[in-house]
């Protein structure tokens, strides 16, 4: 199994966030990066910011 990550630098903001997040499962890394995205960067929770993170997930580690 292929380990997921979401980074921020992937997505430009006004905070300019370089956290990244990274699980075992696509399920995990969705439901701490949604914990992540409502509490720093203030989006609302619900299905399409799942659905975005979900998509913007990518195999490996983040780089360096």
């Amino acid at each position: 199994m292929d380990r997921k990550y979401i980074d921020c630098r992937d997505y430009p903001s006004e905070s300019g966030c370089t956290v990244a997040i990274s699980a075992d499962s696509e399920d995990e890394l969705v439901e701490a990066a949604a914990q992540h995205a409502v509490q720093v960067h203030g989006h609302q929770d619900g299905p399409e910011l799942r659905a975005m993170l979900r998509d913007g997930a990518k195999s490996g580690a983040p780089a360096a």
